[in-house]
C-alpha cells in the first residue's frame, strides 16, 4: 500500500522555525543565503585634498596627464608640421650617444635601457618646447593674451585679469606674488600708462610699503615680449614670505574683482586648446 505525501504545513515560528533568508540553513535546502546589510549604514566617504575637493586616484590622474598631452600633440602638430621629426632626431641622437657611451664602456646591453629612456625625454623636452613657441605665436597680439600666460604660471600666484581696461580691449592684471604687487598691462602704452599710474595710487593706500612692480607687454624698448613675460616675472626678487602673501591677500580683498571683461581663451580654437597648451607649458 502506497504511503500518502504529507500534506505542507506553515513553518513554525522561533529561533527554530526561520526561514532560509533569515540567515540560518535550512533542512533540505543545502544552500546558505547572504547575510544582509546592515540597514542605515553610511557609506564610506571619499577623502578630501588639500583644496577640499575629493582625492584623484593615480590612475586617474595618468589617464587625464595622456588624454591632455595628446590632445596637446594633435594641436601642436598642425601649425608646427616639423614636429614629430624633430621629436625623432633628438630621440635617435641621445640614445645613439648613451648606447655609444656603453659601446666604448664594452656594457651595450646594459645601456640600452638609460638610452631609450634619456631618447624619450629628449623628445618630450623638444615636444614642450615647440608647443609653448607655438602657443606663443597664436597668442601674440591678441586681447588678454597676457592674462593668458599669467594665469598659466607654476607657484603661488594670485592673479586678478583685467582689475582696469579701455574700450579698445587694453587691460591691467594684478598679480600678487612673493616679490609683491605686479601690475602687467598690455595694449597701446600712450592707453594703458595712466592706467597704470591710476592703479599703483590706489594700491599704494592699501598694501604700504609693499613693492608695486609694473610691467607693459610688447616689443618695443624698456617693455617685457609676451614669451619672456612668465621667465620676468618669475625672476623678480622674493620680498615677502608666504604668511605675509596671505596677509596682504586678505586686505586687497577690498578692491574687488576684475572691472573689464577680458577675453579667456585668447587661443583659436576654443577652451580646449588653450587648457591643454597651458598643461605643456606648466611641464
Amino acid at each position: 500500500m502506497a504511503r500518502s505525501k504529507p500534506s505542507d504545513s506553515p513553518a513554525p515560528t522561533g529561533k527554530a522555525g526561520r526561514a532560509p533568508g533569515s540567515g540560518s540553513r535550512g533542512r533540505g535546502s543545502g544552500s546558505t543565503a547572504a547575510p544582509a546589510a546592515p540597514a542605515g549604514k553610511p557609506g564610506k566617504a571619499p577623502k578630501l585634498g588639500k583644496d577640499g575637493r575629493p582625492k584623484v586616484g593615480r590612475m586617474t590622474k595618468l589617464r587625464n596627464n595622456a588624454r591632455m598631452m595628446k590632445q596637446a600633440y594633435s594641436l601642436t602638430r598642425k601649425n608646427d608640421p616639423k614636429l614629430p621629426w624633430l621629436m625623432l632626431i633628438a630621440f635617435v641622437v641621445v640614445a645613439g650617444v648613451v648606447e655609444l657611451i656603453g659601446i666604448l664602456l664594452s656594457a651595450p646591453i646594459f645601456t640600452i635601457a638609460f638610452a631609450v629612456l634619456l631618447g624619450l625625454l629628449a623628445a618630450v623636452i623638444v615636444f614642450g618646447r615647440r608647443a609653448q613657441g607655438s602657443a606663443y605665436r597664436q597668442v601674440e597680439g591678441q586681447p588678454g593674451a597676457a592674462a593668458w600666460v599669467l594665469e598659466g604660471m607654476r607657484g603661488d600666484w594670485r592673479v586678478t585679469s583685467g582689475v582696469a581696461g579701455t574700450t579698445q580691449l587694453d587691460a591691467v592684471h594684478r598679480v600678487l606674488g612673493r616679490p609683491g604687487v605686479i601690475l602687467v598691462a598690455e595694449g597701446a602704452p600712450s592707453r594703458v600708462r595712466p592706467l597704470l599710474a591710476q592703479e599703483k595710487k590706489k594700491l599704494a593706500r592699501i598694501v604700504g610699503d609693499t613693492p608695486i612692480y609694473d610691467i607693459t607687454v610688447g616689443d618695443d624698448e624698456g617693455q617685457v615680449p609676451l614669451k619672456k613675460l612668465n621667465t620676468h616675472v618669475v625672476k623678480l626678487p622674493r620680498n615677502l614670505s608666504a604668511a605675509e602673501v596671505n596677509a596682504l591677500a586678505r586686505r586687497m580683498s577690498a578692491l574687488g574683482g576684475p572691472k573689464m571683461p577680458v577675453p579667456g581663451g585668447p587661443l583659436p580654437g576654443g577652451r580646449q586648446m588653450s587648457v591643454s597648451q597651458r598643461q605643456v607649458r606648466r611641464r
